[in-house]
């Protein structure tokens, strides 16, 4: 007679936890809520009126409103290290796009100036791809090259227009600080943006490539696989949503500036790690980035509050960081 042998609780519990990596961050995130509550009561109270009478969900607006572009250059970062790369130049893409932008709408029109400032992200994604697919220059320091360029060609196209002026795109003011229904328009943007990524990462042969290759290049390029095409695509990619973030977050400051998005560049990194991606590849979840990135701006808040000096901000955000990512580790048992 056979006897059959079921794991202990916290076993299977763990097992859970490894198969919905989301769930513990979106416990951590409500965690993280109820701190924010008590540190400041009311500041998350779900419901407020206005003058108009009308009831509208505040905080919660303006928390998804400053995550979203966070959650796109995260995007950014998924994609990439589920190859085993990282893109550095995301965030400098992003600022040059918004540059770009503003300054060439009062000159050329706002279609025009879009257009060219995707083709710019577009450029640096290629440029990225050709460095690490043929050349064979590792993620890192490619991207942290291209940006340093990207930066030093933006000082100088910056004096070429300083009597230029800017202007904003309506449309992007529309979607940085608008609401419909008490929620951010720019959902408009990134529901459809986020849609796109899942059904790429998990439906399209272009994701199964991305895993494959983060998994075992090796074994990918003798199973027929050209590494080479798959890295420009996907540095292109992300070259374009860096870029289409950056003109988002253009709409939601509406000031143009030399470094707009810099500040966004590590966060980015970070909620893709706290959002179960794996910096060594093969592994990882765009649903836990979007999370991760909503944790972020939660512990930006609560740093805020507590009126820290920016230095002391800035080290106690890295140790939450890194606090943040081991638990989560811990918990679940992926690395």
């Amino acid at each position: 007679m056979s006897m059959v042998v079921t794991d202990p609780p916290l076993v299977r519990f763990g097992r859970f936890l490894r198969d919905n990596p989301v769930i513990p961050l979106v416990v951590f995130l409500f965690v993280l809520v109820a701190v924010l509550e008590i540190m400041r009561p009311g500041i998350v109270t779900p419901f407020r009126a206005g003058r108009d009478g009308v009831i509208s969900t505040f905080w919660l607006g303006n928390l998804i409103k400053f995550a979203i572009p966070l959650a796109m250059l995260a995007a950014c970062q998924v994609l990439t290290m589920l190859t085993a790369g990282i893109d550095l130049s995301a965030g400098i893409v992003a600022t040059v796009a918004a540059f770009v932008c503003a300054t060439l709408s009062s000159i050329w029109g706002v279609g025009p100036a879009v257009a060219t400032a995707l083709l710019a992200g577009l450029v640096v994604g290629v440029v990225n791809g050709i460095g690490v697919g043929l050349v064979r220059v590792h993620p890192l320091i490619m991207t942290l090259g291209t940006g340093l360029i990207a930066t030093g060609v933006l000082q100088v196209y910056q004096r070429l227009v300083i009597n230029a002026g800017s202007e904003i795109p309506g449309f992007l003011t529309w979607l940085g600080t608008g609401r419909t229904l008490a929620m951010p328009n720019g959902l408009f943007l990134f529901v459809p943006f986020a849609l796109f990524i899942f059904w790429l990462m998990r439906f399209t042969g272009f994701g199964r490539l991305l895993f494959a290759l983060g998994s075992n290049e090796n074994a990918a390029k003798l199973s027929g696989v050209r590494a080479w095409q798959v890295y420009v695509a996907l540095y292109a990619l992300s070259g374009v949503i860096a870029a289409l973030a950056g003109l988002l977050y253009l709409g939601i400051i509406r000031q143009t500036s030399l470094s707009l998005a810099n500040p966004l560049m590590l966060p980015s990194v970070a909620a893709a790690v706290i959002g179960g991606t794996s910096i060594f590849g093969g592994r990882g979840s765009y649903a836990g980035a979007i999370v991760g990135a909503l944790i972020i701006r939660v512990l930006d808040t609560m740093l805020t509050l507590m009126q820290m000096p920016e230095g002391a901000r800035t080290v106690l955000f890295g140790l939450i960081i890194l606090a943040v990512t081991a638990i989560y580790v811990r918990i679940t048992g992926s690395r």
